[in-house]
């Protein structure tokens, strides 16, 4: 389950990122490789919050202009967590396969839907995806304590790779806005932007 939760991580970055690309017109495999040092840093803290130095500086490294980047990758550590938002699903899903439960595909299209506005609240520190959805688990599927409890060991145990495609991510999200604004963004020079190649 593990091994499928990060290809499922893997395809999500991806995704993204040739997305991204197709929209901003920059190479995605170029921008995606810029971002790996975030996504290393990601996998040692596994805190979105803690990650946006680097994040920040490889998304302007990666060509989004220092404006927008300081205004979208600190907004989206806290509200962007696709890769969080996968791991609970396949975690929820593969418990309830384990434990006898039936699978309601109507109930867990609804889930996911709850889970991804749920996301928006959850603080960017090791954990708190899951805390957030705790909640839901327990109203919308029907999961005990015990089930929950195994949720949050699971989760915990590689909560890492779920934030590195977070703050992944992240950046590109940050080259769609900047493609987006297309330069109606002023520039201000801002002292957390001192140093940062531009």
């Amino acid at each position: 389950m593990i091994l499928l939760v990060f290809a499922l991580t893997v395809v999500v970055i991806l995704v993204q990122y040739l997305l991204a690309g197709a929209i901003s017109g920059r190479n995605p495999f170029k921008a995606l490789a810029t971002m790996m040092p975030a996504y290393a840093t990601a996998l040692g803290t596994s805190s979105s919050a803690a990650t946006i130095p680097v994040t920040l500086r490889q998304a302007i490294l990666a060509g989004v202009t220092p404006a927008v980047a300081s205004s979208v990758i600190p907004l989206c550590a806290t509200i962007h967590l696709a890769g969080s938002t996968v791991k609970i699903t396949a975690f929820s899903l593969a418990i309830m396969v384990l434990s006898g439960m039936p699978v309601d595909v109507p109930l867990m299209v609804g889930f996911v839907f709850m889970l991804g506005v749920t996301m928006v609240a959850a603080p960017g520190v090791p954990g708190g995806a899951i805390m957030t959805a705790a909640g839901l688990l327990s109203s919308m599927l029907g999961f005990t304590d015990p089930m929950v409890g195994l949720m949050i060991a699971t989760y915990i145990a590689i909560d890492s790779f779920g934030t590195a495609t977070n703050v992944t991510g992240d950046a590109a999200i940050a080259m769609v806005v900047d493609k987006l604004s297309a330069g109606k963004i002023a520039e201000r020079p801002t002292a957390a932007l001192d140093g940062i190649p531009g």
